[in-house]
């Protein structure tokens, strides 16, 4: 039988010293994500940028298929950090950048590999992220791009940036929620037993966290428990009170968990929500609007266009499109 689609092919660079986790993360994300005939989703490949033999940061060695050729057959290039803001990128692979660049491919820069696309100029006139720790550094070098440092994620459309290790995870699960939709990269999230869906603008988590307790425990039951039942009325106050906990002390611990308000994080879900339904293509605009909290189509709209620069209808739209094309394949 023939694939649904074409997979689409993700080129990750692999350099001397790399940390074998960040390697992992668009593998991990990508690597098992398949159409609805079992064929492959994505094609994930692994690029090095001098020689095949690396040797990672961990002590152990990895021989990758391919060089710098690689990239000349990718969708999208990611840049999975960097070892050190000291060391300047091959200019061999600066080049190969900027021409993917000019041919519209996707590229994106995973914690301090927002110093390699700034080094390509590709950030120039942009907003993008790094790790906190490094913003400072980042900033200095290259004034010409807007460097929004508390963010986890930014997507400029055809180029990306996050801040650390976590935050890597959330961009590329936003990849994939773009690509696949939201219900994908939810199942890809609970198998990799991380928050389905952190948005860009939440902030970095800067501070030490602290020690899982016994109020830990209440919070993250009455989060799941909201995220569950995003259509209720929900307060901070209602929601302290269901965890038996002052509103003082939920919304510190909620900030601590998730790095965003109480409401911000709630509105987060009920976005999530709005996508799900959405990406059916079944249910009307209304009972979209009263199931995922929002109550009516107006605030649906004006909340959901504002958080993902798409209307409700453009959204549904092109996962409707996509189904078309898929089952005309």
């Amino acid at each position: 039988m023939e694939p649904l689609t074409n997979p689409i092919t993700i080129a990750v660079a692999a350099y001397q010293g790399i940390n074998p986790f960040h390697l992992s993360i668009p593998h991990t994300v990508f690597s098992n994500v398949l159409n609805q005939d079992g064929s492959p989703r994505f094609r994930v490949i692994t690029c090095a940028l001098e020689e095949n033999q690396i040797e990672t940061s961990m002590g152990f060695t990895i021989t990758t298929q391919y060089g710098l050729e690689g990239f000349q057959l990718a969708d999208i290039i990611i840049v999975p950090s960097w070892h050190r803001i000291d060391i300047a990128p091959p200019e061999e692979f600066i080049d190969v950048l900027k021409q993917a660049n000019r041919r519209g491919v996707k590229i994106v820069g995973l914690c301090l590999g927002a110093f390699v696309l700034a080094k390509a100029g590709l950030l120039n006139g942009k907003a993008a992220t790094t790790h906190w720790k490094w913003a400072n550094a980042f900033s200095l070098r290259y004034p010409e791009v807007e460097l929004r440092a508390a963010e986890l994620y930014i997507d400029e459309g055809n180029l990306l940036t996050s801040a650390g290790m976590a935050a890597a995870i959330d961009c590329c699960l936003h990849m994939l929620r773009q690509i696949c939709g939201a219900e994908i990269a939810n199942q890809v999230a609970r198998q990799m037993v991380v928050a389905p869906h952190r948005q860009g603008g939440q902030a970095q988590f800067i501070e030490i966290p602290l020690p899982v307790s016994r109020q830990d425990d209440r919070i993250s039951q009455v989060l799941n428990w909201a995220a569950q039942h995003p259509e209720l009325p929900h307060s901070i106050d209602s929601l302290a009170q269901k965890g038996a906990l002052s509103r003082r002390t939920f919304t510190r611990h909620v900030r601590q968990t998730t790095g965003t308000t109480v409401m911000q994080w709630l509105l987060n879900q009920r976005i999530a929500k709005a996508q799900r339904m959405l990406e059916s293509g079944t249910h009307s605009m209304e009972k979209v609007a009263e199931e995922s909290g929002f109550n009516t189509v107006a605030s649906l709209r004006q909340h959901f266009t504002k958080a993902l620069n798409i209307s409700p209808s453009s959204y549904r739209k092109q996962f409707k499109i996509k189904a078309e094309q898929s089952g005309n394949k």
